[in-house]
């Protein structure tokens, strides 16, 4: 169906039962589930087909994976199998969404309206970066957001953590139980975390903090990471050797297209009903990072797209 939109552009019209936003492991999750319950989801992928994952070279802790896969090549593969199951799965971003009655109104790329009876939320959650250059230029190659994912290849060696909040302290911890010796870059002199995570790190002899300090570039070669040059607040410049450097200074939900109609919670994660994907919205369902603020792992996000996936199909045989 075509319509004419105010803008003078024709609006394509199509009506569907399930519309899943966001291709990551929560996303393609979803979609497998629900092509193998028949009904018929659709997919929009947005402007990281994949998600965070694509930009992880090497993943350990997928079960399934004894030798490991590459982060692309997990959500690849994740993606053929939704598609092999029936799954239609397009390129393209939601532009504007109106969740005030059933069927909810979704536009694509400002050009292509949906009237689903369902919608499921899986637009994931961005790591918060520092903006440099380098960072950006070493990312995948040293410079990691998650030490879970990637603390396992620095076994032995000396990273840096950037941060001085609960989540830092806690990535600093777990590296400290792997690597050889962990850097925190603290721009402060005090840390933000509670009293029981700076016990943590106090009593942790391998976690040398770096008060008072900003990263001004990460320094490597074609093979990575190999340091980090930093300004203390009396302006004194210094590098240290580091094999990785992971930033742990927060997230943010990819929310904002939906806060309006969903309720979320202070930092914008998107709040579900108990061990359910539900929220407030009869007939929205949230999965992966989006609704994630405290584990963010692909294992988890996968599972959150299979119940929403589950509670999609529950919602749909209801009404």
């Amino acid at each position: 169906m075509i319509c004419p939109d105010v803008t003078g552009l024709e609006m394509t019209m199509e009506k569907i039962k399930c519309l899943i936003v966001g291709g990551g492991p929560a996303g393609y999750t979803a979609a497998i589930y629900g092509a193998r319950a028949e009904i018929a989801p659709v997919v929009y992928e947005g402007i990281q087909p994949g998600g965070q994952l694509t930009t992880t070279t090497e993943i350990e802790n997928f079960p399934g994976f004894e030798n490991g896969i590459a982060g692309a090549d997990l959500m690849t593969v994740m993606k053929n199998q939704a598609v092999r199951l029936g799954a239609d799965v397009r390129s393209g971003a939601v532009t504007s969404v109106d969740l005030s009655s059933r069927p909810f109104k979704v536009v694509v790329d400002g050009t292509h309206e949906i009237e689903a009876e369902t919608l499921i939320i899986a637009t994931g959650a961005t790591a918060k970066y520092l903006g440099l250059p380098s960072e950006t230029k070493f990312r995948g190659m040293g410079v990691s957001a998650c030490a879970t994912c990637d603390g396992f290849f620095y076994r032995k060696k000396t990273v840096a953590v950037v941060g001085g909040g609960d989540t830092a302290c806690e990535e600093a911890t777990y590296l400290a139980g792997l690597c050889k010796k962990v850097y925190m870059i603290v721009r402060r002199d005090v840390l933000r975390a509670s009293e029981a995570m700076q016990e943590r790190v106090r009593n942790t002899e391998n976690i040398e903090i770096l008060w008072n300090c900003n990263t001004q570039e990460v320094l490597g070669d074609q093979f990575g990471v190999t340091g980090a040059r930093l300004l203390r607040k009396d302006g004194e410049v210094f590098d240290i050797a580091v094999d990785g450097f992971f930033l742990a200074i927060g997230h943010h939900p990819n929310s904002e297209l939906f806060n309006q109609w969903v309720a979320v919670d202070k930092e914008g994660y998107i709040m579900t009903d108990g061990k359910t994907s539900r929220t407030n919205v009869e007939g929205v369902f949230a999965a992966g990072d989006v609704q994630d603020p405290q584990y963010r792992q692909a294992i988890t996000a996968a599972a959150s797209g299979c119940r929403a996936a589950l509670d999609a199909e529950k919602f749909l045989k209801m009404n």
